[in-house]
């Protein structure tokens, strides 16, 4: 009996000593601790470091060489090219620059509507009123002065100061057709036709045989050379581009001078 006991008691005691052994060298899952977190990233070593004691390069900074700049200026904005359109004549534009008797009719005659240099420095737009068979020609020359910035004060029809020839050159009007006789003449003049073209009257002035003039107001013009803008003087290229086209200068008449005037096909 009583070693029956101590059998027992020690196979219990053992068991027990079995189970602590097992649970000290695996334990259980609710006993086990949490795997540890990973270590965090390293920091950026810095330019000197010491955990090396090797400074570390420094970043390399490209500062841009001196050189042609590639930034385009900005070209200022030229004046608009030289435009002229030619088209048919309403008879209400030459309300008083035609009339029946007139040499020629409305039919022949051609509005040119161009472009020309002011006085200003500036362009403008302008009209004259010429025979169909001299717009070529007009066109052709008024693009060339406009070329050369030479400047026109001012170029309406003569219909603005009602075929007042007069009036017209007084406020130094550039025009062409007018349906008058010549100065001093009971004829016909070639503005009559529409193959005259009187240019800056008041610089180009009509100048009588006792060299007088008519016109107060361009009597510093009387005389030749004179240097000023829109002056026409003898030999200069105004009168060289008319006369490359077949017009005649009447500032070549003997006695009479017409600074202003050209004309094809006679005074």
């Amino acid at each position: 009996m009583s070693d029956s006991r101590f059998t027992i008691r020690a196979r219990a005691v053992l068991a027990t000593a079995v189970g602590c052994l097992a649970a000290a060298s695996c334990g259980t899952a609710a006993s086990q601790p949490a795997p540890a977190a990973p270590p965090a990233a390293s920091a950026p070593i810095p330019a000197s470091s010491s955990a090396t004691g090797v400074s570390a390069p420094e970043p390399t900074v490209v500062t841009p060489t001196a050189g042609p700049s590639t930034t385009v200026s900005p070209t200022p904005t030229g004046p608009p090219a030289f435009s002229a359109k030619v088209s048919r004549v309403p008879r209400e534009r030459l309300e008083h620059s035609w009339r029946p008797g007139c040499p020629v009719p409305v039919s022949d005659l051609r509005l040119i509507t161009m472009t020309y240099w002011g006085f200003d420095d500036k362009p403008h737009t302008g009209e004259l009123v010429v025979n169909k068979s001299a717009t070529d020609d007009i066109v052709a020359v008024f693009r060339r002065l406009y070329d050369w910035r030479w400047p026109i004060y001012k170029m309406r029809l003569v219909d603005a100061y009602k075929a007042d020839d007069y009036a017209s050159i007084d406020a130094d009007n550039t025009s062409a057709f007018n349906c008058r006789p010549a100065e001093g003449s009971s004829s016909w003049s070639r503005h009559a036709y529409g193959l005259a073209v009187d240019i800056n009257p008041r610089e180009n002035p009509y100048i009588y045989a006792n060299g007088t003039g008519s016109h107060e107001n361009a009597r510093k013009f009387f005389k030749r050379p004179v240097r000023a803008p829109g002056v026409i003087n003898p030999g200069d290229r105004v009168v060289k581009a008319f006369q490359q086209r077949g017009w005649e200068w009447g500032g070549y008449w003997s006695g009479i001078k017409d600074y202003q005037h050209f004309s094809k096909g006679g005074n």
